[in-house]
């Protein structure tokens, strides 16, 4: 399962969640950063990610196209990174089956 966390969420997230989500990448790191959405979603289409965001705007596209990719909604406000570490953690079951389900699109986090 690989993520890919949009701008929106610290790029030292990963280290913290590498063990859980192997491969998985930030938009910095991949040189997508200020890239349009459009581009970022079809990054992860074309590579398998599921990507995590808080951005609305992920959210309204996921609605209108369906998966893939995947989308994960951190409807958590303006959280300390160690707070969106500790719910990829914690959550690491739903997330598994969200990404294992066929019909679901978008998994909401709060």
């Amino acid at each position: 399962m690989k993520l890919l966390l949009d701008e929106n969420q610290s790029d030292r997230i990963i280290p913290k969640i590498i063990d859980l989500y192997p491969n998985s990448e930030h938009v910095k790191t991949l040189r997508l950063v200020n890239s349009d959405d459009v581009v970022i979603w079809e990054f992860a289409k074309s590579n398998d990610f599921v990507i995590v965001s808080k951005d609305s705007d992920f959210h309204q596209r996921s609605l209108l196209y369906a998966h893939p990719p995947k989308f994960i909604y951190l409807r958590i406000g303006n959280s300390p990174t160690s707070k969106i570490v500790q719910i990829m953690r914690d959550k690491f079951d739903t997330i598994s089956r969200f990404v294992d389900s066929e019909v679901e699109s978008i998994l909401v986090l709060m």
